[in-house]
């Protein structure tokens, strides 16, 4: 009996072990069918191959999320990892290595980074990885390949791809920020077959592009999948390791700034000006290299010759791994600098982030970002330290929601291999073309120009090659509302004759006195010659009415322009233009550019003071340029000789109703009137010496003088520059322009620039 129940008990558990083992077979080939049958309803028979090509940790970051989730489901896909970039630079940290502790098998390392960093080694760069990559993509025939962001490593990828017939998806397509950037992630765009963008913006922006809608995934950042969940109770030994052990969370401070290719002179001086005063803020700060674009070595330089890498405040490294990277700035007082990740990433742990300069500029931010815009001085740096540094914000979900992996497998699974591989762009509707005539061809590009001046309203069409074709001229109406209503109507009078004409205008230019915000097109205030002209926005109604772009700008900046585009100033890197009129202004070009200054206040030479005890200005202070040498101050002079009957001298005679002006004080010197010819040499000596101090703040290799007293001046200017100037500024060219309305001229030049893509 108990033989037979022990027979009996194995019996059973040999039968619940053949039925479990039945069971697993069974539901082991179901899956396999069910596999299958998501492949051939995906149109597929066989795994997708993915290929993930990396260039540096900054893309990694975006990749890895991505490639993990690949990982995770080898039952569709095959992963293939290609390494090239700075990820291979000891320089940059050997960031490859990351991808190895992250269990990836690297398929290829490809060396494509022509050392140098500077524009020529980039394009090299490119050209180098073109050569490598066909080999590496015949080897491993992907399916797909998946492009990041906007480097130039991956404009190579992208192209190889795409020339290869090798379907590519796109990630953080759509963006827009300040730098070259821009056109490499646009450039990728069009060569890419599917998207995955980040924000509903970068969506429509896609759209925009003409890319076909369904081929649009959005998704969010991948990055933002680790983001979300990162959760590390042991932060404080990260934040101890790279900072050292007496450093408290929100008591330090992360940099990275990256050079800005398209102006490396002017991010070289930034991230010095930033380095100066994250030095004079006296926080614990983690610096990181730059990144390997032209400029970095330069950066480097400055920050060994700050001697940053030694400095007791300072820690300088070449990379932090992701993982802790996260920890450092979700924990750290401030981020500061021009990285995609303080204005992207960082708000998801509300830390307050400083943006310094342009290589950001369109980017989707929260409230945690602070801009600096013209980050062109320490203390403007220091002060956004001290509003931001310590600070708390509210965490922001603008880039993504943390579930943007399982929407690209998703996508990547829905994806057709026997669709057709050639994409179509989903253009706008557009009207049946016209042929042209030869009058459109032969059209005139033009402006619409517009001089305020204290006296009378002039508007002029002014062609490309700086010809006056048509001028109108009103006296200049004393309220705000006469005036602005006449503007506009020979605007429409000078716009409508402009047919006639034959000119086609591109925009109307507005020069007037006082101070303006030319971004705005706002005249901010006045002199006192235009009455009621103060915060008076132009741009707004001009533009509505004429449905035109308005541009707007001081008359001294608009002659220095004139100069700049028909005069003189034509491919000369630093100049001033100095206006000798009822007035004195001016404008200064520094580099090709306009300087306008940090409230709009640059280049007010006339009230630059040469005495402390003379005459007062109307500006309010005593001893300005404007206060001897303007044709106001003149007149002022010779109405003082004419009341004491000294003025008039044998040759000249005036009519008893005739107004004392300037030309009767120069007329009575050229006649030999010694008083007269003793205030005009005083006169000129003021100029001269304030030409003296702009050739001692600026130095200028020409200075140019506009207006009506110019040629009376010239002479007096340069006899001053040889006595009172330092030896190494006498060699400065001073002419006389030889334009007959820089105002006018200037005006113009404000549309025709931009409209060649001159930007000012």
């Amino acid at each position: 009996m108990y033989l037979l129940a022990v027979c009996s008990i194995l019996w059973f558990w040999n039968m619940r072990l053949f039925h479990l083992l039945r069971h697993q077979l069974y539901f082991k080939n179901l899956s396999k069918q069910k596999q299958k049958e998501v492949m051939e309803k995906n149109g597929n028979n066989h795994k997708l191959r993915v290929c993930v090509a990396t260039c540096n940790r900054a893309d990694y970051s975006k990749l890895a999320p991505i490639m993990f989730g690949i990982k995770a489901e080898p039952q569709f896909f095959e992963l293939d990892v290609v390494v090239l970039g700075s990820h291979l630079i000891d320089d940059y940290g050997n960031t490859y290595r990351m991808i190895e502790q992250d269990d990836f098998d690297i398929h290829t390392r490809l060396h494509t980074i022509v050392r140098g960093e500077d524009e020529a080694a980039m394009v090299e760069s490119v050209g180098l990885a073109l050569v490598k990559l066909p080999d590496v993509l015949n080897r491993l025939k992907p399916d797909i390949m998946i492009v990041h962001g906007d480097r130039f490593d991956a404009l190579a990828l992208a192209t190889s791809a795409a020339l290869m017939n090798i379907r590519i998806l796109h990630i953080e397509g759509g963006e827009v920020s300040g730098t070259i950037d821009d056109s490499i992630r646009h450039a990728i765009t069009k060569l890419a077959h599917y998207h995955v963008c980040c924000t509903r913006s970068a969506e429509q922006h896609l759209i925009a592009m003409c890319e076909d809608h369904d081929r649009i995934l959005l998704a969010g950042c991948p990055s933002y999948d680790k983001l979300l969940s990162a959760r590390n109770k042991d932060y404080m030994s990260i934040i101890r390791m790279w900072l050292g052990e007496d450093v408290k969370t929100r008591d330090y401070i992360v940099a990275l700034q990256h050079p800005v290719t398209t102006d490396i002179k002017h991010s070289i001086k930034m991230f010095e000006l930033t380095l100066d005063a994250l030095i004079s803020f006296k926080k614990r700060t983690l610096v990181l290299f730059p990144n390997v674009d032209a400029g970095s070595k330069e950066m480097v330089r400055v920050m060994r010759k700050k001697g940053i890498e030694h400095h007791p405040n300072f820690r300088a490294v070449k990379h932090v791994p992701f993982d802790q990277f996260i920890q450092l700035v979700a924990h750290a007082g401030c981020m500061i600098g021009n990285s995609s990740c303080g204005v992207r990433e960082v708000g998801a742990f509300g830390t307050p982030v400083i943006n310094l300069g342009t290589r950001q500029t369109g980017r989707e931010t929260g409230e945690n970002v602070l801009h600096v815009r013209d980050a062109d001085t320490q203390d403007k740096i220091l002060h956004a330290l001290h509003l931001q540094f310590g600070k708390q914000y509210p965490c922001s979900k603008i880039y993504g929601d943390g579930n943007a992996v399982p929407r690209i497998l998703k996508f990547l699974k829905s994806i057709d291999l026997k669709e057709p591989l050639q994409k179509k762009f989903c253009f706008p509707p557009v009207k049946d073309s016209i042929s042209q005539d030869i009058d459109h061809i032969l059209e005139t590009q033009s402006a619409l120009a517009v001089d305020l001046g204290g006296t009378n309203l002039r508007v002029a069409i002014v062609s490309m090659k700086g010809e006056i074709v048509k001028k109108y001229t009103q006296l200049n109406p004393k309220t705000y509302e006469d005036r602005l209503e006449l503007i506009l109507k020979m605007c429409v009078e000078a716009a409508s004759e402009a047919v006639n004409v034959n000119c086609r205008i591109l925009g109307v230019g507005i020069s007037t006195g006082g101070r303006v915000n030319p971004r705005e097109g706002i005249v901010l205030h006045s002199t006192k010659l235009i009455q009621e002209w103060s915060s008076v926005d132009l741009r707004t109604p001009i533009s509505d009415a004429l449905h035109l772009p308005v541009w707007v700008d001081n008359d001294g900046n608009c002659a220095a322009l004139a100069e700049r585009k028909f005069g003189h100033g034509k491919g000369i890197e630093n100049f001033v233009t100095l206006i000798t009129g009822t007035g004195i202004g001016g404008g200064i070009v520094h580099q090709h550019e306009l300087i306008h200054g940090s409230s709009f206040c640059a280049a007010e030479l006339g009230h630059i003071v040469v005495s402390l005890d003379g005459p007062e200005c109307l500006c309010g202070s005593q001893g300005c340029i404007e206060a001897y040498a303007s044709g106001i101050a003149l007149q002022r002079e010779a109405k003082k000789l004419h009341d004491e009957d000294l003025l008039l001298v044998e040759g000249m005679s005036m009519k008893k109703e005739e107004v004392v002006s300037a030309a009767h004080l120069i007329q009575a010197a050229k006649l030999g009137n010694t008083k007269a010819d003793s205030i005009l040499r005083t006169a000129g000596t003021a100029l001269g010496l304030g030409v003296v101090n702009i050739l001692h703040t600026m130095n200028p290799s020409l200075v140019i003088l506009s207006g009506v007293l110019a040629s009376h001046y010239v002479n007096a200017v340069k006899d001053v520059i040889n006595q009172q100037a330092l030896s190494s500024v006498k060699t400065v060219d001073v002419v006389v322009s030889n334009l007959a309305d820089p105002a006018l001229l200037g005006a113009a030049s404000l549309v025709l620039d931009y409209t060649t893509r001159r930007i000012y």
